[in-house]
């Protein structure tokens, strides 16, 4: 998966299905694809975990303006925002997404692998507007999204290739902490021998 326009992937939910009345042919899913003021470890390097929070008001002002539901961040459009088969709901405990997936085959197909049990997880693709970093607890807290641009089904959440650009961010971050670590060594050394 290769990143695009700044956008970030991440791999954290499940979802489910919306209960089928007998005999209905409702195609309905739903989940929570983020979950507000959770820290959730990122990366780890050097035995130092690495996390992320999204504070529960990230969404206040995303552009949520026209969000696709699709497998694996680039599979066929199942649902949409647009069209209203896609709904969106932000309340206390998160980012919640409700989809029909009746109105295409490739849909009511992923509502099958869904509903056996082959495909359980929710991705959300993103890019972030503002963020802080505390470096004493290692901790990134997304204040405010910028734009999400889809919510998807995933079937292997593949932290390797979704987590890309917060590992990016991480890598970078733990560099400044071991170069300040060094600085600091080093100044304590240099007091040491002019005494």
């Amino acid at each position: 998966m290769t990143l695009k326009d700044g956008r970030e992937y991440r791999s954290l939910q499940d979802f489910s299905l919306v209960p089928r009345e007998e005999g209905s042919e409702e195609y309905r899913v739903k989940g929570t694809a983020v979950v507000f003021d959770t820290p959730t470890v990122l990366y780890e390097c050097d035995g130092v975990k690495y996390c992320e929070i999204i504070d529960r008001h990230a969404f206040d002002g995303c552009d949520t303006s026209d969000v696709i539901f699709n497998y694996n961040h680039g599979g066929k459009v199942v649902a949409r925002l647009r069209n209203k088969t896609l709904a969106l709901r932000v309340t206390e405990r998160g980012l919640e997404v409700e989809a029909d997936l009746s109105g295409t085959q490739a849909g009511r197909e992923l509502y099958e692998e869904i509903d056996g049990g082959y495909i359980d997880k929710m991705s959300f693709s993103f890019s972030v507007r503002e963020a802080k970093y505390d470096s004493v607890t290692h901790t990134r807290t997304i204040t405010k999204v910028k734009k999400l641009y889809d919510v998807s089904a995933v079937d292997i959440p593949a932290y390797e290739e979704t987590s890309i650009s917060a590992r990016s961010f991480f890598t970078e971050e733990h560099g400044k902490e071991l170069a300040a670590l060094e600085q600091a060594r080093r100044r304590r050394k240099l007091i040491a021998l002019t005494y």
